[in-house]
Order: C-alpha cells, then structure tokens, then sequence
C-alpha cells in the first residue's frame, strides 16, 4: 500500500517562495511517475509538474520558469520549490504517485489510476 504524506504548504506574499515535501512509503518501485496537481475549489485538478527515476520532468505551461520538480530516491521524497508565487498559484496541492509511460501523459490525464496524498494548502496573498 503506497501512502504519500504531504507537507510545506503554508501562507506566503506574491514573490515569495515555498517548498514543498512529499514522503512516499510502501511499494513505489517503477520508473514514473510522480507529480504534483493542485486544486481550488470549484475548478477542475490541475497537473502540475512531474518526474520519473531518471529525472526527466515535465511542468504546465502556467510554472514553467517558477517551479522545480526534484525526487530524492535513496529517500523516496519528492519536493517541489516554487518561486515568484502569484495569487493564481493559491490551490491545495496534492502529491501523486502512478506507474505511468511517461511525465508528459502523467500530466496530461491527470493520474487516474494514482495514490494521493491529503494535501497541503498554499495560499498566496497580494
């Protein structure tokens, strides 16, 4: 049984930076893919940004430039760092761990088949 336990998450300024943790346990042996999706209320689960064990990633054209996807394996966390935060990056965001072909549909079809974390609220101010 896969569990992802998120942290990180927090209250931050427009600028600000933040970075979240996600520790994964139980069986996650396979090459991709774990990911980020964020969600606000009312508004359809967002793809993120993704790796596999090679380090290849893939991110949504709306963090390309601000966020970084990176996963320590010998640990089995997978953090993201998020920078020049906007109040449009406000969302719970949820950490995904899938047996996936690759970054790119990871993303695209939104992880169907996935283990979730709980979440962890960010929240940026203006």
């Amino acid at each position: 049984q896969v569990q992802l336990v998120e942290s990180g998450g927090g209250s931050v300024q427009a600028g600000g930076s933040l970075t979240l943790s996600c520790a994964a346990s139980g069986y996650t042996d396979y090459q991709c893919c774990m990911g980020w999706f964020r969600q606000v209320p009312g508004k359809e689960r967002e793809g993120v940004a993704a790796i596999d064990n090679d380090g290849f990633t893939n991110y949504a054209d709306s963090v390309k430039g601000r966020f970084t996807i990176s996963k320590d394996n010998a640990k089995n966390i997978l953090y993201l760092h998020m920078s020049s935060l906007t109040p449009e990056d406000t969302a719970m965001y949820f950490c995904a761990s899938e047996e996936a072909p690759g970054v790119v549909p990871f993303l695209r079809l939104g992880a169907p088949g996935a283990h979730w974390g709980q979440g962890t609220q960010v929240n940026v101010s203006s």
